[in-house]
């Protein structure tokens, strides 16, 4: 958001920047929601509801969560809040503890460690970089277990990565989770529409039901449906923790907007058909940007399995001695290379440090044709420019 910000300041000053840091959708929710919206305005919904969300905004979510990914809630195990982080917000106040351990997949989302940390626990990370396709293994998520581990995240598809595990691979996840009945799981499911290649969509409970009773999947209509401003993020899992969470959010924000409320029914609950019509056109984006990246000298490119962002490892450039000539001793490498590409090239990308890898940096493809092309051939150029 900082770079998006820096990226709208730049242009407002003139200058063509292409921004690659955005991580939302470009294209314009579709107009059944929006027209959704509009009714509810105009039948005056326009007052609080439920902390958690409306009876028929719960009803929807239980119905998607059955529709979607087989697994049945009732209303008392689903919440709404105002946008998936304050989902996640609202999750880790209500389970974490001082000393807690919440074991991160890294390369991870920005505020991830953040929220931990507030919420009084430990995020521990456990790397896995591209030789490893980002995913971590069962033999990394086990050696990391310890007796103070209270919870793990995952995030697949990923933010910032776009890994995303296979049937196969978090199959071999869930086994490990199974040994380990203290631990609670936290789903991170936001993207679960934008998958590619054929590749099907797995949480947790999908593939281990025996893990519901301890696992918290995150969702929302943000990145499936173009809806990132509306700010509706749902949650499901155990009625005691949704209970929880509502108590927090009641003190802090109250209910997401009722508005919003209406349209996130409309997109979670009429037709699907505008979400493949996205899908598809990310998939085609990601294939232009990974060929790209690929054609580029010193960048490692892994090919995203999902979600609309691609995490290049830039760090063979580091070593070149013009861009050493860059460096400075209080910033980390990504911050330099992505602060060059911005005031030389007017392209927008965001630190891989931010992200837990210094090594990389985070493009989003959220981007119409033209302007994927004009900024790759822009950091094109000034890789050429230091090498």
């Amino acid at each position: 958001m900082a770079i998006t910000a820096r990226a709208r300041e730049l242009k407002s000053s003139g200058r063509d920047v292409i921004g690659f840091g955005a991580g939302e959708p470009d294209f314009d929710t579709p107009e059944h929601i929006r027209d959704a919206a509009v009714r509810a305005i105009a039948a005056g919904q326009t007052r609080y509801t439920n902390v958690g969300g409306t009876d028929l905004l719960k009803k929807t979510i239980c119905e998607k969560f059955r529709r979607d990914n087989g697994i049945q809630y009732e209303q008392s195990e689903v919440t709404a809040s105002n946008g998936g982080k304050q989902v996640r917000f609202n999750l880790f106040l209500a389970t974490l503890n001082p000393g807690d351990e919440v074991l991160l997949p890294t390369p991870a989302w920005v505020s991830y460690t953040e929220m931990i940390r507030f919420a009084g626990g430990t995020p521990v990370p456990i790397y896995a970089g591209p030789d490893q396709g980002y995913l971590i293994t069962p033999e990394q998520l086990r050696a990391a277990i310890t007796p103070k581990t209270r919870m793990f995240i995952l995030n697949s598809p990923c933010n910032p990565t776009g890994a995303t595990f296979s049937k196969q691979e978090l199959s071999a996840i869930c086994d490990v989770l199974l040994e380990h009945p203290e631990v609670l799981i936290a789903s991170d499911d936001i993207s679960e529409h934008i998958i590619f290649d054929g590749l099907r969509f797995y949480n947790p409970v999908m593939l281990a039901p025996d893990l519901k009773d301890r696992c918290f999947l995150i969702n929302g209509v943000s990145k499936a449906y173009s809806m990132t401003g509306w700010r509706i993020g749902i949650g499901a899992g155990p009625a005691e923790i949704v209970a929880s969470m509502e108590k927090i959010q009641g003190q802090c924000s109250s209910n997401p907007s009722s508005v919003s409320q209406a349209a996130a029914v409309a997109a979670l609950g009429e037709d699907q058909e505008c979400v493949e019509q996205m899908r598809q056109a990310f998939q085609e984006r990601r294939d232009l940007v990974y060929r790209m990246l690929q054609s580029f000298d010193g960048v490692q490119t892994v090919e995203p399995r999902g979600a609309f962002y691609i995490f290049p490892d830039v760090s063979a450039i580091y070593e070149w001695p013009r861009f050493q000539s860059l460096l400075k001793a209080d910033l980390p490498r990504s911050n330099v290379f992505c602060a060059h590409l911005l005031d030389h090239y007017d392209v927008a990308a965001v630190p891989g440090a931010a992200f837990g890898d210094d090594r990389a940096l985070r493009i989003s493809y959220a981007l119409d044709e033209a302007s994927l092309r004009k900024g790759l051939e822009r950091l094109g150029n000034m890789i050429n420019d230091l090498r």
